[in-house]
């Protein structure tokens, strides 16, 4: 079984997800696990950040195991999910436009996040109106449940909720919560870890793992990297990603360096590989505040 990294190649990684690439890499390694990576690339992409991305991980000793899997390469599977769903008269078509679905998830009686259903019970005949009118139509899962309860390493036992999800967008790319569950089965990805922010989405992920009989893996949600006015670390908060760091006069040791002191690596061994670092690194020691990063 295995960790996993799955970056999304619209620029270039910066040193806090390079923390969260060495999270998942330390982990997997710490427990006995494969270790690989997925170019998540169905939306955005600008070109060269994905070789930009991989070079980046492999400079602070990240390595994989088997090739790297492009999302842009797997529209069949996604598409041979979304069929195995609707056999079992799971999936319908959506025509609310975003607007709509605000206006409508402010309700009073709406759970906060979720979709009302509004499209959930139409008949023919009202699909067939909404398509003579132009509306393209999304996808969306027809769930059972409301909520649903994952277990995660540093955050306990959390329930959030779980609504009539997109399985396909109204251009026909598949939505993110069905790809990344689709991928994880077909790499045999058991732990997941990745940033707390993308906690409150989970419990859809691992409701709709369920439903494809995908086995829904161990979650480990670690603290975001913040920049220095409290926000999720970004560009405008200086030299933040590697290349920036190196133009800077540091070196990728000193990046590497400072990535093992913000996981709890004492003082005194920071400066060791990866590799040396997954020998006597575990998760007891990784703050759990979130990590603020100064530019450079």
């Amino acid at each position: 079984m295995n960790g996993r990294f799955a970056p999304s190649p619209s620029g270039d990684l910066h040193i806090g997800n390079l923390r969260t690439a060495v999270l998942a890499w330390l982990l997997a390694r710490g427990t006995g696990r494969g270790f690989v990576l997925r170019v998540e690339d169905l939306d955005r992409v600008r070109p060269g950040a994905e070789q930009r991305q991989l070079d980046d991980l492999a400079a602070v000793g990240i390595t994989v195991d088997g090739p790297v899997v492009r999302q842009s390469d797997r529209r069949e599977s996604y598409a041979a999910a979304i069929a195995t769903l609707a056999a079992d008269g799971r999936v319908y078509e959506c025509f609310c436009t975003r607007r709509e679905i605000q206006q409508a998830a402010s309700a009073p009686h709406a759970p906060e996040g979720a979709y009302p259903g509004t499209c959930r019970n139409l008949t023919e005949a009202q699909r067939a109106s909404r398509r003579a009118e132009g509306r393209r139509a999304a996808l969306r899962l027809r769930s059972d449940a409301r909520s649903f309860t994952v277990t995660d390493a540093l955050v306990g036992e959390f329930t959030g909720v779980v609504d009539d999800l997109v399985l396909q967008r109204t251009d026909g790319v598949p939505a993110y919560n069905l790809a990344v569950v689709v991928d994880d089965g077909f790499q045999s990805v058991d732990q997941v870890v990745r940033a707390d922010d993308l906690l409150a989405s989970t419990p859809r992920q691992a409701y709709l793992a369920g439903l494809l009989g995908v086995e829904i893996p161990e979650y480990v949600h670690v603290p975001l990297a913040l920049g220095p006015t409290g926000k999720r670390l970004a560009k405008r908060d200086g030299a933040v990603t590697l290349r920036d760091r190196l133009a800077a006069g540091q070196t990728v040791s000193d990046v590497r360096a400072e990535i093992a002191s913000s996981i709890g690596v004492p003082s005194e061994r920071t400066r060791e590989s990866l590799s040396d670092l997954a020998s006597h690194w575990s998760l007891d020691l990784l703050p759990r505040e979130p990590w603020f990063v100064l530019g450079h």
